[in-house]
């Protein structure tokens, strides 16, 4: 399981990656917004904990940049604002839980393993998207009603894209998550998987089904 820290207090952020690494769980960390979101767009994370007050924005802003963006996974706020309201705010606006500073190790990783245990549990098995239906445990996929045979490259790519619709996908997130390090990939094999479903997925239909973002990588549009 890998979990992103973003704190700014750059000996709290230390603790809790070293706290979380003795857990168990492959730690990244982030002191400020921008480090973040690009933390997010580098590689997935299971969970995110969160501050608010970061030195160069609200975190409250980045996780509603993050929801919006299609980032439905666990997120727990970690802030010394600890009024009712502020708490009221942090889930409404798309946290799943807010604990306040001080804090105690111990609890939040009870949390965090309470809250991966629900995201585990409610994870779909079946993902549609424009005529694609894909069944994650049937290992079969559909367009428009019609069976499609894909190799499992080509199934696991679009799991990835169908998981994350609308979501830019860096290259070397694609590779890692499909042929577990963007190191051990060519350059242009990537292209040619893409190059493929393009052509199984974007006959019966106007709009292309994939996007390709120069220079970052590629989205399912």
């Amino acid at each position: 399981m890998k979990v992103l820290v973003v704190e700014d207090q750059r000996r709290l952020g230390l603790m809790l990656k070293q706290g979380l690494a003795e857990a168990g769980y492959c730690v990244g960390f982030a002191g400020t917004c921008a480090a973040a979101r690009d933390a997010l767009c580098e590689t997935s994370y299971d969970a995110i904990v969160l501050d608010l007050g970061l030195p160069d924005g609200d975190g409250l802003d980045l996780l509603q940049q993050w929801r919006k963006s299609g980032f439905n996974e666990p997120v727990i706020i970690l802030s010394a604002r600890d009024a009712v309201q502020d708490r009221i705010k942090g889930l409404d606006v798309g946290a799943d839980d807010y604990l306040p500073k001080p804090f105690s190790l111990p609890e939040l990783l009870a949390r965090l393993r309470s809250l991966l245990r629900r995201q585990a549990n409610v994870k779909d098995t079946v993902l549609e998207h424009r005529g694609i239906r894909l069944d994650l445990v049937g290992r079969t996929t559909h367009y428009h009603g019609a069976a499609m045979d894909l190799t499992s490259r080509e199934f696991a790519l679009l799991e990835i894209f169908m998981q994350n619709p609308g979501r830019i996908l860096t290259r070397s997130l694609i590779c890692e998550r499909v042929w577990s390090s963007p190191y051990e990939v060519d350059a242009n094999l990537l292209d040619v998987y893409m190059s493929k479903l393009r052509a199984k997925f974007e006959s019966r239909d106007d709009k292309p089904m994939f996007k390709t973002v120069r220079g970052v990588g590629y989205k399912l549009q």
